[in-house]
């Protein structure tokens, strides 16, 4: 049973601000880096690239703050990182205003099972073999791109693998931090990191018309509704219940959907309940009464609002590192992902066939009819789990 405590002030911490300054570092070491790479492989300029994190930002503060304050429960919100992932693929196929209204679309679906309470009979109809087969699959490349960079630098793509695998016996929590810092420092010493043009400077919102596209909602839009739902909001609910909070889902659905909808013109492609991130802030290392933890989710807010108003110079840094550091530090912090995808994928071994061609066909990168992998994976993974299933009773 929690603790019940009275007001902020009393129940302030110093661990369960650490723990939210924690979140967000790990969050921009690994995740946000992602973000980076779908920008650049778009051909989008600094200027929208810069909204897109401040976008993503100030939504997952403020859904923070007011959650966290709200439910008295460390709610921690952040952008997905496997749409943003989903975005590496399907970005550089679809005009950036038709995938505004996709990003919109896919958060009205978020609104409307928050709000009718449907997702977990949403999510149980779904075959986990077909939802963990279209996670592995957008998130493969990320990976073969770790061992594919060594062609281009061997020293940064080994130097950043050796860290990874040393920091994540020693100090998981730190891993990717770590990763990023040291790559950092290889990308100085080599030369090949260029910060002449690095300032100081706020954050410029980019407002985006959206128009209108029946292609990018079906092929973008909802394959990225469903695997917010399945790889962001589910296992971000497993995180809370696990440690010990009873929180409901749907209001938590619902704020995050609106605040997708609203920041969607200025590069949003969603806000939603974080995961990884999140155990930093709902564990023990936060405060040891978990009634006093939701003040590290306030304080994970306010450090996503500052980083935002920067975003403009966090968005000089990253295009300043050399491509072959980001395709790195993507993959290796998907590493992690990637390995529940396919544990999942094998786990389910009533429906593994499915499973694996929904796999094969999102990894593959296939984009036919004006529709790109991932609706493909789904569509195939489906029938295949439709025709085999039939032929099975």
């Amino acid at each position: 049973m929690l603790q019940k405590t009275s007001g902020l002030l009393d129940d302030f911490s110093l661990t369960a601000v650490v723990a939210g300054l924690l979140a967000v570092v790990v969050s921009f070491a690994g995740s946000a880096v992602i973000i980076f790479q779908a920008a650049s492989l778009a051909g989008l300029s600094q200027e929208i690239t810069s909204s897109w994190i401040w976008a993503v930002s100030i939504g997952s503060a403020f859904t923070g703050i007011w959650l966290s304050w709200r439910l008295r429960t460390p709610i921690i919100t952040a952008w997905s990182t496997p749409g943003a992932a989903l975005l590496v693929v399907m970005l550089p196929q679809v005009p950036f205003a038709e995938a505004i209204t996709a990003y919109r679309v896919s958060a009205l679906v978020i609104i409307i099972i928050g709000l009718c309470g449907w997702m977990d009979r949403i999510i149980r109809a779904i075959p986990k073999g077909i939802c963990a087969g279209l996670f592995a699959g957008i998130l493969f490349n990320f990976g073969a791109n770790v061992f594919s960079s060594v062609e281009l630098n061997p020293l940064l793509a080994f130097g950043m693998l050796a860290v990874y695998l040393l920091f994540r016996k020693i100090s998981p929590r730190y891993c990717m931090a770590t990763v990023m810092v040291c790559g950092m420092a290889l990308c100085a010493a080599t030369g090949i990191m260029h910060l002449e043009n690095l300032e100081l400077a706020l954050a410029k919102p980019v407002f985006t018309m959206p128009a209108w596209s029946g292609a990018a909602v079906i092929s973008l839009g909802l394959p990225l509704a469903l695997i917010n739902l399945t790889g962001q909001y589910i296992s971000g609910m497993a995180v809370l219940r696990s440690s010990g909070y009873q929180t409901p889902a749907g209001g938590i659905l619902t704020v995050t959907g609106i605040a997708s909808v609203l920041l969607a013109p200025f590069g949003s492609h969603s806000i939603n309940l974080a995961a990884i991130t999140a155990a930093i802030c709902t564990g023990p290392e936060a405060h040891e009464n978990p009634a006093r933890r939701y003040v590290a989710g306030i304080a994970c807010g306010m450090f996503y609002l500052i980083v935002g108003l920067f975003g403009a110079t966090i968005t000089v840094l990253f295009t300043a590192l050399p491509p072959v550091f980001i395709a790195v530090l993507a993959g290796l912090a998907l590493i992690s992902a990637f390995t529940t995808g396919l544990i999942g994928l094998v786990n389910d071994t009533e429906n593994l066939e499915a499973g694996v061609i929904t796999f094969l066909t999102t990894a593959s990168g296939i984009h036919f009819l004006g529709l790109g992998a991932a609706f493909w994976g789904l569509l195939l993974g489906g029938a295949a789990w439709f025709i085999l299933r039939k032929k099975h009773s």
